[in-house]
């Protein structure tokens, strides 16, 4: 045993001193210590040594596996500075060349405006409410005043989830759907606030008056073009109170307009028709291109006596169509009716306040277009570097 032993050392020695890599040394540590190594099998083979031979032998075999795992070391330790000695040679840094600086990524152009809109409105004391993208039809419509036979409520316009079963006495308010409008977070804050003090989705119980912003992504079944999207964002604005007239929001609207695009913007408010709003109004602001002129100095090279002659010229502004105004919004006062189902205002209780309100809704993709004077909607979308990077 002590000869076979001594074999297997020498045997072993002789590998690791000629292991010229990391891998062969391991295939050495293996076949020699390893779980089915040589010496493994003379530990696993003592049953058959006598009793009284038997700490002989283990500490034979112990002896030579601890001089084994010490050469390995070793050698392991060789080859380690070996290699990095090697790298020394064939690679090398110059610690004086300036470092390759990381490309940063920014914010979206759609997350800029959104911001910057926000900033305006918090300034004015409104709190900014979400709300969810899945909708029951009684809050994206019924709520809202909106008719069961008005043409947003048609699959040509809205995307449904599932549809009432009638068979099963559902209704249509039944309906889910992917909203069409952030219109539906404020039917839910009012139905918090009002008298029935209906919470749901994270809108716990309120108080009046209510003072808010509600930013989200809608859906409407559109084509895809220049200006439509099946997917965009809105930002819609609600305040109920006490004595809240149509100044208020004429004025709230003027303040967002010289905030937003500049402060020598002017708003005009133009009679409109939206269900949820009476009356209404959609709302254009002075051209920032042609500051409400119409026509825009642009220069041009023309030939004058065989030159190339520079010169400024004034002409229409495509912007705004040479009409001086863009249209950026939609608006009104609360309807009646829309007060009265969500429990603002109680016809049936004299004694009660009575409150009023008004309402807007921003495209946050059509502002961005004007605000950044973006051509097609789609580039908002495309992720596109060369167009992201300049924002």
């Amino acid at each position: 045993m002590k000869e076979m032993l001594e074999n297997i050392r020498i045997e072993a020695e002789k590998r690791i001193a000629e292991a010229l890599t990391p891998e062969a040394l391991d295939e050495t540590r293996v076949s020699v210590l390893g779980k089915k190594g040589e010496l493994t099998n003379i530990l696993k083979g003592m049953k058959d040594v006598s009793p009284e031979d038997r700490p002989k032998i283990g500490q034979m075999v112990n002896s030579v596996r601890d001089r084994l795992e010490a050469s390995i070391n070793e050698k392991k330790q060789s080859l380690k500075a070996k290699i990095i000695e090697k790298k020394m040679e064939t690679e090398w840094l110059d610690v004086t060349r300036p470092g390759v600086r990381a490309v940063r990524g920014h914010k979206h152009p759609n997350q800029i405006a959104l911001e910057d809109l926000e900033r305006v409105f918090i300034g004015m004391g409104y709190e900014v409410v979400e709300g969810p993208e899945i909708e029951y039809d009684r809050m994206n419509f019924k709520l809202l005043n909106i008719p069961e036979d008005h043409p947003a409520k048609d699959e040509q316009d809205t995307f449904y989830i599932s549809r009432h079963d009638e068979s099963r006495g559902e209704k249509t308010e039944d309906d889910i759907v992917l909203r069409t409008q952030t219109s539906s977070v404020q039917a839910r804050v009012m139905l918090a606030a009002g008298r029935f003090k209906e919470t749901s989705k994270g809108f716990p119980e309120r108080s009046l008056p209510i003072k808010l912003i509600s930013p989200g992504r809608v859906f409407r079944s559109d084509e895809v073009d220049a200006t439509h999207s099946p997917s965009f964002h809105q930002v819609e604005g609600l305040v109920i109170g006490e004595n809240v007239t149509m100044a208020d929001l004429k004025g709230t609207l003027d303040q967002f307009a010289k905030e937003f695009f500049g402060p020598d913007t002017k708003t005009k408010l133009r009679p409109h028709h939206f269900p949820f709003t009476e009356p209404s109004a959609e709302v254009d602001v002075t051209c920032f291109k042609c500051h409400g002129t119409g026509r825009v100095k642009k220069m041009v090279e023309e030939k004058e006596n065989g030159k190339l002659v520079r010169r400024e010229v004034e002409m229409a502004c495509t912007a705004c169509k040479s009409s001086g105004w863009i249209e950026i919004l939609g608006c009104g006062m609360v309807h009646p009716d829309v007060l009265e189902m969500c429990g603002i205002n109680d016809k049936n209780n004299p004694d009660a306040p009575v409150y009023t309100g008004f309402a807007f809704g921003i495209g946050l993709e059509r502002v961005a277009l004007l605000k950044y004077e973006i051509a097609d909607m789609r580039l908002l979308y495309e992720n596109d570097i060369r167009f992201l990077e300049q924002f």
